[in-house]
């Protein structure tokens, strides 16, 4: 299984200048009250895929902007964007674009949203570590879901475990829909089930030896993150094939930056931040952060790609 070396330390220390450095100026004016791209309060929606991301958006930018206040909701991506389209958020933070029928009722209401893409993320499979199996090919992960293989040992017949249970953090979110559309899936094979969020996925994979979890890369990508480390120390990412691959002596693929932004692992989406404020405030001046150099080095030091930055992949030789 191919293993890149990608550094992310350089992203780390700049952030950690610009916090020193925000110490030593101010940012924004001061009043909450004025709603301006570096100053006031507004509230922003999420995906729980991408909490770890904007934990580390969010405190930087209130770092920098002592007097931005951003409330938060963290909830499925189904959830986020109803709370969008009946005006309980100003920013979302979501894997997918407004569909037309969503663009036309908003734009009858005088609204029309600003869409940004910020990242380019990859949906991961992870699986327990005491579980012999490490790689998959593309076509079995894509039997799985359609119900074709239901246990292990129709991957690997010397397997000693029996059913395969695929885990999602949620039926509404972001993993859930990425499947469903990329394998045209009427509905999820008896084999799938839901828990409420990416850490009880990883929770319960680390429980369940028979068991592969669905959840998002940044969750378990960033070896420097505490809360990520600590994670990925108890699951394994699972490498996947390219599309038609069948040889077991081929490459095989995991979720890093780079073999993201190569096109490598199969499994990749885009991010976006989208924007319904009709004047230029608070969230638009997040969602340019974001965008902006700084916000997409926090992106690199997620784990995922960013959208306006390349990515460069050394590969080690063993």
């Amino acid at each position: 299984m191919k293993t890149p070396m990608i550094s992310r330390l350089a992203g780390f220390f700049i952030i950690c200048g610009i916090l020193f450095l925000s110490g030593c100026g101010g940012g924004g004016i001061k009043s909450t009250d004025t709603d301006s791209p570096t100053s006031g309060k507004f509230k922003i929606g999420y995906d729980d895929s991408y909490s770890l991301l904007m934990e580390a958006e969010l405190y930087t930018f209130q770092s920098l902007y002592q007097y931005a206040k951003v409330d938060t909701i963290c909830r499925s991506e189904a959830d986020i964007i109803n709370a969008f389209m009946k005006d309980s958020v100003s920013l979302i933070v979501v894997s997918r674009k407004l569909t037309a029928d969503e663009e036309k009722q908003l734009n009858s209401k005088q609204v029309f949203p600003k869409t940004t893409k910020i990242a380019y993320d990859a949906v991961a499979l992870i699986m327990n570590r005491e579980n012999p199996d490490s790689t998959l090919f593309f076509d079995q992960v894509k039997n799985i879901f359609e119900g074709k293989i239901k246990t292990w040992k129709e991957i690997n017949p010397t397997s000693k475990m029996k059913e395969l249970k695929i885990v999602f953090d949620n039926y509404k979110s972001c993993n859930t829909r990425y499947f469903r559309e990329k394998f045209d899936l009427q509905k999820l094979p008896e084999a799938c089930f839901a828990v409420h969020n990416n850490a009880e996925v990883i929770s319960y994979v680390e429980k369940n030896k028979g068991a592969i979890g669905v959840i998002s890369v940044n969750w378990v990508s960033d070896k420097a993150d505490t809360v990520s480390h600590s994670f990925l120390n108890r699951v394994k990412i699972v490498g996947i094939s390219a599309p038609g691959h069948t040889d077991p002596k081929g490459d095989f693929y995991t979720p890093h930056p780079a073999y993201i932004a190569e096109g490598f692992y199969p499994f990749t989406r885009e991010v976006y931040c989208i924007n319904r404020q009709v004047y230029v405030g608070l969230a638009y001046g997040i969602s340019s952060f974001i965008a902006g150099e700084k916000g997409q080095f926090i992106v690199l030091h997620s784990g995922m790609v960013p959208a306006a930055m390349p990515v460069r992949l050394v590969e080690v030789k063993h």
